[in-house]
């Protein structure tokens, strides 16, 4: 027996729809057409990440002749016409069934564009609209953290989430700024919800 969870959060890519392979026929596409091979253990290493990060990974790894901006107009091409045609891995949809009829909040959090997802999910939006809560690779924060501490405060932005942190009057506000801290106020008294686009207070 494992410990009991309350909350389902899915990654997308090569979970729940088999867009690793594409990508890997994509890159190797790519590679090819410069008398390279896009290996396996490189994929290992740009998998999860947005695509700036591997894109600059995978020109240095393989040495092409390419800047960012162009590897990415020739992969965008290709996973243009691949990506609509992506597939449901095995018994993904049964799973996010029975959670969301089970009342099991799930989530989902990809590294992948809004765009991406788009051309990704087109063909499977019924599933997709059983998420409540999504984000993606080129989200703004979805979240404000309220913290008094730094770790707090730096797992926080590790996150991808806004951070307001109400230090101990001690310490020194420039600490909480390092840590990653978008606003450093000395009471809650003093916070204003319309800095974040929240409902502001009725006075």
């Amino acid at each position: 027996m494992y410990q009991t969870v309350s909350h389902v959060l899915f990654d997308m890519d090569g979970l729940i729809l088999n867009t690793e392979e594409l990508y890997t026929i994509g890159f190797e596409n790519i590679a090819s057409r410069y008398g390279k091979k896009f290996t396996f253990e490189l994929k290992c290493k740009i998998m999860g990440q947005q695509t700036r990060e591997f894109a600059k990974m995978i020109i240095e790894g393989l040495d092409l002749p390419l800047t960012v901006d162009e590897f990415i107009v020739e992969s965008r091409e290709i996973f243009n016409e691949l990506f609509p045609n992506c597939k449901v891995l095995p018994g993904v949809e049964k799973l996010i069934h029975h959670l969301h009829n089970s009342k099991i909040p799930i989530g989902l959090a990809t590294s992948s564009s809004k765009e991406s997802y788009e051309l990704k999910t087109q063909k499977h939006q019924d599933l997709f609209d059983l998420f409540p809560y999504r984000t993606w690779g080129s989200s703004d924060p979805l979240c404000l953290v309220f913290e008094d501490s730094l770790n707090g405060v730096l797992a926080g932005r590790a996150g991808g989430y806004a951070g307001g942190d109400f230090p101990d009057t001690r310490l020194d506000r420039s600490l909480a700024v390092e840590a990653g801290a978008t606003l450093v106020l000395s009471s809650m008294e003093d916070f204003r919800p319309e800095l974040f686009g929240l409902p502001p207070y009725l006075h």
